[in-house]
């Protein structure tokens, strides 16, 4: 199998995350699986322009306009970039699905927060289905959206985070959006029958093409800064999985713009939006895409994003990457080495963006990746956390997230 071959085979199921409320989010746990039955060969090395893209810049969403890189400074770019919280805390943080945030588990997840140096919460606002997690009369949320209860008590939550000194981030899933989708089909992508397309999963995907979907995403987040909310996390900020070889069979309407470029000015345009209201604006994003160049398929270019954010949260999980990544057999089982090269790759990418350059906050492992089979995962607890935060301290990186999807996590590690 030549290199570029096994590179877009890479790509394709690397960027293939699904998943439920109760089993998935930020993208991962299906990637693991899918990687762990598919990578079986070595990173491939790309050359530059293998994803190049024949579209030509858009007409009708904001355009781009690409700040310069290096250390020239902000002199005569479109875009000035400020960071709306300067002071905010170096945040180590969890995940919390919001049917934590609104049960009996939040107080044992507030004890890890008082018990150790952690000090952030990512926690649901607009789920993985798309549904909005907690009760409003917002009019441009009610007209896209569809609220369920899973948090009742929105500011008693708030109150109990800032009780218990938490820095509270919120979680909005844009692009993935079954509800939207089957509520404005319109918005959505289609088959030539008229019915809302679907994934293997079945989940569905909005246009991203479309201001509609931009402008609810953003309401969302406005409201979640009216909440109290410090810093908005948007995730699966990209078009479906392999959408280049699905494209020419679905019905929805598109600009001339490339996708790397409709995503990046979501990304600008919603930091421009939240912004004045004093929040942040951070995306998740694949720990692969450092380390390749542009996912033109699903829109995804580490550095484009990058430079239209406060922070970058690359999902560097050990158990999403395949043997022989980083000179690591089974890198799963060698947390240290391949958070080390990992970090290696994304400071590559960032450094040259000079004062463009965001906040770097990675996701690391929590979890147990038995999917991955005998003899190619460890069981994850005090050593392998600690691992990976000693890897992100040599790469001079002191913020992380601990992704667990079951919201259970390791209290007595070294944070």
């Amino acid at each position: 199998m030549d290199a570029l071959f096994s590179a877009l085979l890479l790509l394709f199921h690397v960027m293939s995350g699904t998943g439920t409320p109760a089993t998935a989010g930020t993208e991962t746990t299906a990637a693991h699986q899918l990687l762990a039955s598919i990578l079986t060969a070595p990173a491939a090395k790309l050359q530059p322009g293998a994803f190049g893209s024949s579209e030509t810049p858009g007409e009708h969403l904001p355009a781009v306009t690409d700040p310069p890189t290096g250390n020239a400074g902000n002199t005569g770019s479109a875009f000035v970039k400020h960071d709306p919280q300067p002071g905010a805390p170096a945040s180590k943080g969890i995940y919390v699905t919001a049917y934590s945030a609104g049960g009996a588990r939040m107080d044992s997840l507030l004890k890890l927060l008082d018990d150790t140096p952690l000090n952030s919460m990512v926690i649901d606002l607009k789920d993985d289905n798309g549904y909005i997690t907690f009760p409003t009369s917002n009019p441009d949320l009610l007209k896209y959206g569809k609220p369920q209860k899973f948090i009742r008590d929105m500011p008693a939550l708030m109150e109990k985070l800032k009780k218990h000194n938490v820095y509270p981030i919120g979680r909005i899933v844009v692009f993935k959006d079954t509800v939207l989708a089957k509520k404005h089909p319109e918005l959505s992508f289609r088959r030539k029958d008229g019915s809302v397309w679907a994934n293997a999963k079945g989940d569905s995907f909005v246009n991203a093409y479309r201001k509609e979907v931009w402008d609810y995403n953003v309401a969302a987040a406005k409201e979640a800064a009216k909440l109290g909310f410090k810093e908005i996390q948007f995730d699966y900020v990209r078009f479906p999985e392999g959408f280049e070889n699905k494209a020419d069979s679905l019905v929805f309407d598109k600009t001339q713009a490339s996708r790397v470029d409709t995503i990046a000015a979501f990304v600008k345009y919603a930091k421009a939006q939240l912004e004045p209201l004093g929040v942040r604006v951070s995306v998740d994003i694949f720990g692969y895409a450092a380390s390749v160049p542009a996912a033109e398929g699903i829109g995804q270019d580490f550095v484009k994003i990058s430079k239209y954010v406060d922070v970058i949260a690359p999902m560097i999980y050990p158990s999403h990457y395949g043997p022989g990544w980083f000179g690591v057999k089974d890198p799963d089982t060698n947390p240290y080495a391949t958070i080390k090269g990992a970090m290696k790759d994304t400071l590559k990418k960032l450094n040259p963006i000079g004062s463009y350059k965001p906040v770097i906050r990675p996701w690391i492992q929590d979890f147990t990746a038995s999917w991955l089979g005998k003899g190619h995962y460890i069981p994850y607890g005090k050593p392998q956390i600690e691992a990976q935060i000693k890897a992100l301290h040599e790469a001079g990186v002191d913020e992380y997230l601990l992704w667990n999807a079951n919201n259970r996590y390791t209290a007595d590690a070294n944070y």
